[in-house]
């Protein structure tokens, strides 16, 4: 393909090996087409970026009413993690009101992101709300390339083209970690999320500002990378008081990992908040039912869930720009800092 020229059927024909009429079945959802033809034919929208001639005339008159949630992690992961409970209520909820079908896709092989593309090439959805992004995913500049309307939880980087949502993580965790500090804590560890994720990156960013305010040198061994994961925290607590065992405090970066740094805590015989202090992140409901109850960073996850779809609608249905907004945490302090 040569310049700017938009693909046509006849170009993914061509590509695929298929006639047109083949296509033209794959595209509007037909049965009548082998698995082989239409797999080559999906693989050469995708190469393409086609977009259907019906869809580039405008989604107006196109709409089928009907968003996909995705979410590219495991079942596990979806039910032991509060965060995605209450993201999925915020979205479910605002897309009732506009009587718009929410479908959940969990992206988690090379099938089931074969079954998005199609349904994103076939324009089977009106547009996506995409969680759990990391840098390196292809999935975010595959939706941008076929402009499919898409709003991201959080954000690759800052210099996110998508529309997003985020929580203010930079702000929430030096909040976090100024009030250890306040506390008379100096050897405050911190178990980050994901650093291949931006919100992994700004909790830690966050952690090293709250220090730099303070004076306190932000020591390198005192960093642990984790996976928002209750074992993730846990196994990251036990490294970091192998490598200092006099620390006195940690912040981690998230709800359930500050779970598991409790647990290796009481393992270990010490003491919370007498010997370390703890602070997590979320205010999830398993912040309220720890031991000692936790204190950590409310982030408003359900109002983050209504805010996407309600962007994503806004697109959809009355053509908005691009929006990106970034919501306000709070620190909830209670008994184990």
């Amino acid at each position: 393909m040569t310049g700017n020229r938009r693909p046509t059927i006849k170009t993914v024909a061509a590509r695929a090996g298929v006639g047109r009429t083949t296509v033209s079945r794959v595209v509007n959802g037909s049965e009548l087409v082998s698995a082989d033809a239409r797999a080559r034919v999906l693989a050469a929208i995708k190469e393409l970026n086609y977009v259907p001639n019906s869809v580039a005339r405008g989604l107006v008159t196109n709409r089928t009413n009907a968003v996909a949630l995705v979410i590219p992690e495991s079942e596990s992961r979806l039910g032991s993690e509060p965060f995605f409970a209450a993201l999925i209520r915020g979205v479910s909820g605002a897309l009732a009101e506009s009587r718009t079908q929410l479908q959940l896709m969990l992206v988690r092989d090379q099938a089931e992101r074969d079954q998005l593309t199609e349904s994103v090439a076939t324009r089977r959805v009106d547009g996506v709300l995409l969680v759990s992004v990391h840098s390196e995913d292809r999935l975010p500049g595959m939706l941008e390339e076929m402009d499919l309307p898409t709003v991201l939880a959080g954000r690759r980087d800052a210099g996110e083209r998508l529309s997003y949502v985020n929580a203010d993580n930079v702000g929430g965790a030096t909040a976090a970690v100024r009030h250890l500090l306040d506390s008379g804590r100096r050897r405050i560890a911190t178990i980050t999320g994901p650093l291949d994720m931006d919100v992994g990156r700004s909790r830690l960013a966050g952690w090293r500002a709250a220090h730099g305010e303070a004076g306190v040198p932000a020591r390198e061994l005192l960093v642990e990378a984790g996976d928002f994961t209750e074992e993730g925290g846990e196994h990251a607590m036990r490294l970091l008081l192998e490598r200092v065992p006099d620390l006195d405090a940690v912040f981690a970066a998230s709800d359930l990992m500050a779970v598991g740094a409790l647990a290796e805590l009481r393992r270990q015989k010490r003491r919370v908040p007498g010997d370390v202090a703890v602070v997590g992140f979320e205010d999830s409901v398993l912040a309220r039912h720890t031991n000692p109850p936790l204190t950590t960073v409310r982030q408003p996850v359900e109002e983050l869930g209504r805010t996407m779809a309600r962007i994503l609608t806004d697109i959809t249905q009355h053509g908005a720009s691009r929006q990106q907004m970034t919501l306000p945490t709070e620190l909830v302090v209670r008994e184990s800092s």
